[in-house]
């Protein structure tokens, strides 16, 4: 029994190294920022088996408050099986309080052009992605939810699919809120860059390369909730096709976690119709 219990010890050992193996925390350069940038790099399984093979990638921005590791340790732990399970490799960059905007009033923060340009350039220069916007999509909870839909409508030759959990859609309502007027200035003095700034006004229509495949969820509970059932009838007006998810729930990472593996099935599936990814594995 000794004999069998420090085998099987030793067996777990192994298979929590190799996982650990998937999971790295990564400095990439800024140029437009001149500074380091960390974020976590989760790579499937599967990834470095065959040599020929390419993965389509999924950025996940954090919230307001968060940063590079909060999705990892504070919302889904889980997310080296999701990505093994999917075959995609997960990115989750550190975003600051930046909104994920270029800030027109604070020079030092362009986390829109970090993580458009500099970060996608990163990976798709060091790991086997595909390098086309059928092949990248981006999600984000809050802030990053925010981020992640403007980002996709700002850069549609960048990423083919968006997801917004709880996303802050319209951030004119809030106007002394999550620091946003050290970023754009205060409302009262800088309406047309807070109307500029925001995803409800940044909505493609018509969209030059096709509408990006969009899954935005909301709990019932939540304060973003009117913002984002107003952008789901702005969509429905512009008879753009979207998922739309309201279920019970708050603001909070009971409700994000369970939101995230909706929106990597949805990301999943739209990999496989343009051909970026191939079934399931059988397990």
């Amino acid at each position: 029994m000794r004999t069998r219990f420090l085998g099987f010890i030793l067996l777990l050992s192994v298979c929590l190294s190799v996982q650990a193996q998937n999971v790295d925390t990564i400095n990439i350069y800024s140029p437009s920022m001149n500074k380091e940038i960390k974020n976590v790099l989760i790579l499937p399984e599967s990834y470095g088996k065959d040599k020929n093979r390419t993965y389509p990638t999924v950025y996940l921005l954090h919230g307001f408050g968060g940063r590079y590791d909060t999705w990892l340790k504070n919302v889904h732990t889980n997310l080296p099986e999701l990505a093994s399970l999917y075959n995609v490799i997960i990115v989750c960059p550190d975003g600051a309080k930046s909104w994920y905007w270029d800030s027109p009033v604070n020079p030092e923060s362009r986390y829109e052009t970090y993580v458009s340009q500099e970060l996608t350039n990163y990976i798709d220069a060091h790991y086997a992605t595909g390098k086309v916007r059928e092949s990248r999509a981006i999600a984000g909870f809050s802030m990053g939810g925010h981020g992640a839909l403007w980002l996709t409508f700002r850069h549609p030759d960048i990423f083919g699919a968006a997801g917004s959990m709880s996303g802050g859609v319209d951030i004119r309502p809030f106007p002394n809120r999550w620091d946003m007027k050290q970023q754009l200035g205060e409302y009262y003095k800088n309406p047309e860059s807070w109307d500029a700034h925001t995803v409800i006004n940044q909505i493609p229509y018509p969209a030059p390369l096709g509408q990006p495949a969009l899954i935005i969820d909301c709990g019932s509970e939540d304060f973003f909730y009117e913002v984002n059932k107003a952008l789901h009838e702005k969509l429905l007006y512009y008879h753009i096709p979207h998922d739309f998810i309201i279920r019970p729930g708050a603001h909070n990472g009971k409700y994000w976690k369970n939101a995230i593996e909706y929106q990597l099935l949805f990301f999943h599936n739209y990999f496989k119709k343009n051909g970026s990814i191939a079934e399931l594995p059988q397990r």
